[in-house]
């Protein structure tokens, strides 16, 4: 018999995901090798998925349906200014020459945004989407230090402090002693803290009203050509920032 309740919702975002995450259409019968599921089950939720656009049914099988664009444009319009930055990350990129990402925390979460680099570009370590390594990260750092203590310590709580690589901060102390020179300086930095290879710097965003959601721009770049040009980085996200809406 087809699941229903809970897991047949968990089943059917799987299913979601798992449609997502790949390059070209898969399969019903793939789809539900990866949920775990009947065929018969794997098409009973696919069906709804469908009907709503979320999906899309090809020859070849399945892929992501035209609502999952309106989804992100709702999302933007829901988390301002979110809309409107995409003009802002062109023109830090031409500044800086390294990909520019827009960051936010909101309700708990923190989540890249939008970004400069291509959605080809799948080698990139700081795609859009929920960011768990903000501890490791110069946007994670920036959005981290702008928020109440209680609400950082549950928000590290929730989603640790692994170890990435060598240079990661896996202490809740030296990361407290590193937000707070955030804090005094104005901006973060990690240097090959999340990948080894890239370095970010991040500076958070003024807040418009007081609400729980944060706000910051960043740049990934190569740490050898980071090394080369740090104040030029950092002063291109300044000035960025004071631009934004």
């Amino acid at each position: 018999m087809p699941q229903t309740g809970p897991q047949s919702v968990d089943r059917a975002l799987a299913l979601l995901d798992a449609v997502a995450d790949t390059t070209g259409p898969v399969s019903a019968k793939a789809l539900a090798r990866q949920a775990g599921c009947s065929l018969s089950t794997a098409y009973h939720l696919l069906a709804p998925l469908t009907e709503r656009g979320y999906l899309l049914r090809t020859p070849r099988g399945y892929v992501p349906g035209p609502r999952i664009p309106r989804l992100h444009r709702d999302y933007l319009r829901h988390l301002e200014p979110a809309g409107r930055m995409t003009d802002l990350l062109a023109r830090l990129r031409r500044a800086t020459g390294a990909e520019a990402y827009y960051t936010a925390y909101r309700g708990g979460l923190i989540t890249v945004v939008d970004t400069t680099a291509p959605v080809t570009d799948t080698a990139n370590p700081f795609g859009p989407g929920r960011e768990t390594r903000a501890h490791a990260t110069a946007h994670g750092k920036a959005l981290l230090a702008e928020l109440p203590r209680p609400a950082r310590r549950r928000y590290l709580a929730e989603h640790g402090m692994a170890r990435l690589t060598g240079s990661t901060i896996v202490s809740a102390d030296a990361l407290e002693a590193e937000l707070a020179r955030v804090r005094g300086q104005g901006y973060a930095v990690s240097l090959g803290e999340a990948d080894p290879a890239y370095t970010c710097v991040a500076v958070a965003l003024p807040r418009p009203r007081e609400d729980d959601a944060v706000h910051a721009l960043s740049v990934s770049l190569p740490t050898e050509e980071f090394r080369r040009r740090p104040a030029e980085i950092r002063t291109a996200l300044a000035r960025a920032a004071a631009l934004s809406p």
